[in-house]
């Protein structure tokens, strides 16, 4: 695994979803602490979550589009297509 420094514009996208999460979650403890409903809590989770899901999503999206075309480098179309249809289906993750 190659551990060089890796940036991409991307990257300043993913610390601020992450640091939207962070100030949920910060909010989340609040709530339980304040003893509010599960609902509002649960909700607040939720937002958690999908702000962590959102980051990691375009991690990897970047990671492929960026890191993998560097070592797989030109091929032919018909050797492209399994590439492109990997990357594509990732997005559904």
């Amino acid at each position: 695994m190659n551990d060089h420094a890796h940036f991409h514009a991307t990257h300043t996208d993913i610390v601020n979803r992450l640091k939207r999460a962070d100030g949920h979650l910060k909010g989340v403890i609040e709530m339980i602490e304040a003893e509010r409903s599960c609902h509002d809590i649960a909700q607040q989770l939720h937002a958690v979550e999908k702000a962590i899901a959102s980051a990691k999503k375009t991690l990897i999206q970047d990671h492929l589009d960026h890191c993998l075309e560097e070592v797989v480098g030109k091929l032919a179309r018909e050797q492209r297509r399994s590439i492109d249809e990997f990357k594509e289906i990732t997005k559904y993750l």
